[in-house]
């Protein structure tokens, strides 16, 4: 196995350095347990970079983080829907949202975060490159220095830049290594695998309950929910 990924100093695409955007800024503090005013207000920011953009929803207050006039937002956050609080996740303006730039939300995540880890990993991982199995290939698609391991019994655990430069993990078991604590192992390994002091990020659908279970099982903590806008 190879050692920890390093520690992320720039910017997917380029741009700032990752821990001097304003997404970067307000994401340290939301793992902290730092959280905007609950106050059923917005905040509009400038994106971290070209490629990432979208809404994230704490408590009873939302940022959204774009280059677009943050007059726009507002106004149409206020024709969306009559309910302050659900309106930036909601469907009306997330879909005048993508109109606008271009874009589409794929889905609204639950995103969840956990500090490294010290230690190695008890499992047998081992580190590959070239692979095209489906997770692997979206990561790639929205992820930087992207690093693979697999498990013998089929385990997948890829992690990369994502989102403001942060750190992401995704795992994946194949259907006959499930049910017995190999994804819960597989989230927990990810936490070694990063440098001391760090944060791993991940995200899960909300209606995905197995997947949801296995990282908070693995000490990964919700900080809200989150709609990334993509490129088709």
């Amino acid at each position: 196995m190879e050692g920890a990924v390093p520690p992320v100093d720039e910017e997917p695409g380029g741009g700032e350095a990752a821990g001097d955007s304003a997404l970067a800024r307000v994401l340290r503090a939301a793992a902290r347990g730092e959280f905007p005013p609950g106050d059923g207000g917005v905040t509009v920011i400038p994106p971290p970079n070209a490629r990432d953009s979208g809404v994230l929803g704490m408590t009873a207050h939302a940022v959204v983080f774009t280059d677009q006039d943050p007059e726009w937002v507002r106004a149409t956050l206020r024709a969306a829907s009559p309910d302050p609080l659900a309106a930036p996740l909601g469907p009306a303006f997330l879909a005048a949202f993508g109109a606008r730039t271009g874009r589409r939300v794929n889905c609204v995540d639950l995103l969840t975060v956990a500090p490294a880890l010290p230690g190695e990993p008890e499992l047998e991982l081992t580190e590959v490159s070239g692979t095209d199995h489906p997770r692997v290939v979206r990561a790639r698609r929205f992820r930087d220095r992207v690093r693979v391991w697999t498990t013998p019994d089929g385990g997948v655990l890829v992690l990369g830049a994502g989102v403001a430069g942060r750190l992401e993990v995704a795992i994946e078991l194949d259907e006959a290594a499930r049910g017995r604590g190999r994804g819960r192992e597989l989230a927990l390994a990810a936490r070694q695998l990063v440098p001391a002091g760090e944060l791993l990020w991940s995200q899960q659908p909300p209606g995905n309950a197995r997947s949801v279970r296995t990282f908070q099982a693995a000490g990964y903590r919700p900080v809200g929910a989150e709609a990334l806008l993509i490129v088709d």
